[in-house]
């Protein structure tokens, strides 16, 4: 029996490896990348309405909506949710309306894909609130048209991703660890960190096929030996915090520090999860990061999402 309501974690996403190949001809970049779930998400609460689009927009305690700018979530048309629920009435011709409520705790304009995992969220509740019963690659085929990131968040898990982001390769499940998520008090404009890289020139790019390799065998040491982003040199040359952020959680024990996406959010990752709370607690009481998370790896499909 269909519900008139469900409920739904959208999950962030971090990045073990990006790498940018070429600029294509029309814009867009190539990349490959491997893309990991994070144990971080908005809720969105889906209801059927009569008519229309609704959507509201609150924000965690330590998140603010700024008006304007590469930080601000809109409650309009501009939301990708909204679009998301648009495209789904439109595609399949749905008269009745749904109602929107989203609740961020994913950092905003970080790196993390929080639009876009709630946007993924919205078509995989749409397909279940209005009993479509469409595929997950039908889901993904029309999330790509909003997004480049969402074919991937209606995935989840621990994915190789191709072409500007939408060939997927799902991948043995990452072994487990400690990971501490910062996101300091900037947005980066996703845009200007792809137009001033120059892929021709990278001195240093991650090892996708050892990292997959490494993941196949459940060897964290394997990872992290491959771990890069491309797209870190030039946040960071923008935005000295995130050097200043890295820096200090690898002095706190991290195994492994890196940009997550275009940034500004800096993940490391833990052995030790005694570590990984101390470096938490600095982290909080200091003044470098002003979201700060202590999570894990996770799989959506096997937390019930």
């Amino acid at each position: 029996m269909q519900k008139d309501s469900l409920e739904i974690k959208a999950y962030a996403k971090i990045n073990l490896g990006l790498d940018v190949l070429r600029r294509r001809p029309d814009g867009y970049h190539e990349v490959r990348m491997i893309m990991q779930t994070v144990g971080i998400y908005d809720t969105l609460i889906l209801k059927k309405i009569e008519q229309g689009i609704a959507l509201t927009v609150s924000m965690s305690p330590d998140e603010t909506n700024p008006p304007g700018g590469e930080g601000e979530v809109p409650d309009n048309e501009e939301n990708l949710c909204y679009r998301a629920a648009k495209l789904i009435k439109e595609t399949y011709d749905i008269k009745e309306g749904v109602s929107i409520s989203l609740m961020k705790r994913i950092p905003v304009a970080a790196g993390m894909a929080g639009g876009s995992t709630d946007a993924a969220a919205v078509l995989k509740g749409m397909n279940s609130l209005f009993g479509l019963g469409l595929s997950e690659e039908t889901l993904q085929e029309l999330g790509v048209k909003l997004g480049a990131d969402i074919p991937y968040c209606i995935k989840g898990g621990t994915v190789l991703a191709e072409g500007i982001g939408e060939k997927l390769t799902g991948l043995f499940d990452a072994p487990d660890c400690f990971l501490l998520v910062a996101k300091p008090d900037i947005s980066v404009s996703t845009k200007y960190v792809y137009e001033n890289l120059k892929p021709d020139t990278l001195e240093s790019r991650p090892d996708i096929d050892g990292m997959m390799a490494a993941i196949q065998a459940g060897s964290l040491d394997g990872i992290l030996g491959c771990m890069e982003n491309v797209l870190q040199s030039v946040t960071e040359a923008k935005y000295p915090v995130i050097s200043s952020l890295k820096q200090q959680m690898e002095a706190q024990g991290a195994a492994k520090a890196m940009m997550s996406g275009s940034g500004p959010t800096v993940f490391g990752i833990f052995k030790e999860e005694e570590k990984a709370r101390t470096a938490y607690e600095t982290m909080y009481r200091g003044n470098l990061a002003k979201q700060v998370f202590l999570t894990g790896f996770v799989n959506p499909a096997k937390e019930g999402r």
